[in-house]
């Protein structure tokens, strides 16, 4: 893929992201007066923050500011990778900006609250349900794609790598059953095999700080060690997102995500500044 290619995937992204930030401060107004009268007793979230939050009382609000920041984030993320590697050939950004550009269809979330307004079709939420598990599957596996291609896989058939995390994220969401009418209080659908899904996601996750770290010792820079510390922060901030009911949520969550892209981004354009 050449660097124009790459770049006008960076602006489609960045402009997708700026319909999808408007879409949340339209569906805004509508929703935030309905989630006091929405029921606080839900189920909640699993997981490790889960576990050290859960004492807390949820707050539907706390879940919208949530889901807003990932969505701002895509957006303003694009717009800083797409402004700093421009003109730099750093074939790893690609799939960095497919795991920020992922951010923006949090904004499905947002249709269970609009479901209980307009009483719509349990259909559509199965079918935005499995388009935003798709798209958190697609971001850990472009995450993956980064790790490999640090570590020696060849830039030439970065088409294929698309293609082929594509499908990947496909198949997987394919096989997943959802149960459009049960949701937890971070407006997550029930999933099955969720235990499964989770191992799947750690293994990616392992994986990728281990390709990073062999490229470091592939390619004799230290700075790849950074990109991996960047990315176990940028992943710690994403579970929070995508998990919280609380107030802690949005704030440790979007610093850990802020921080820890910034931090792999700066060391990945330091890399290959000098190549």
């Amino acid at each position: 893929m050449t660097l124009s290619e790459r770049n006008t995937f960076f602006k489609i992204g960045i402009a997708f992201s700026a319909v999808c930030a408007l879409a949340v401060l339209g569906a805004s107004f509508l929703t935030i007066p309905v989630y006091s009268d929405m029921d606080a007793s839900i189920r909640r979230p699993t997981g490790f923050f889960h576990f050290l939050t859960g004492f807390m009382d949820n707050d539907y609000t706390a879940v919208h500011v949530s889901l807003s920041a990932l969505v701002l984030f895509s957006l303003v993320g694009l717009i800083l990778i797409h402004s700093f590697f421009e003109r730099t050939s750093a074939p790893e950004i690609l799939y960095i900006a497919i795991f920020a550009f992922s951010f923006a269809f949090e904004v499905i979330r947002l249709i269970l609250p609009l479901q209980i307004i307009f009483n719509f079709s349990f259909f559509y939420v199965l079918i935005a349900s499995r388009l935003l598990l798709f798209t958190r599957f697609l971001s850990i596996f472009s995450l993956f794609a980064a790790g490999l291609c640090a570590a020696g896989l060849e830039v030439q058939k970065t088409r294929n790598v698309i293609f082929v995390i594509i499908i990947a994220a496909l198949v997987t969401v394919m096989g997943v059953p959802i149960d459009a009418f049960n949701w937890d209080s971070s407006f997550n659908m029930v999933n099955g095999y969720s235990s499964l899904f989770a191992m799947v996601e750690l293994i990616a996750f392992l994986t990728t700080m281990i390709s990073f770290v062999i490229a470091a010792k592939i390619r004799g820079t230290k700075d790849y060690y950074y990109v991996a510390i960047g990315i176990l922060l940028a992943i710690a901030g994403r579970h929070v997102l995508l998990n919280a009911d609380t107030w802690v949520g949005p704030v440790m969550g979007i610093l850990l995500l802020s921080v820890g892209t910034g931090f792999l981004c700066s060391k990945l354009h330091k890399i290959h500044l000098w190549l």
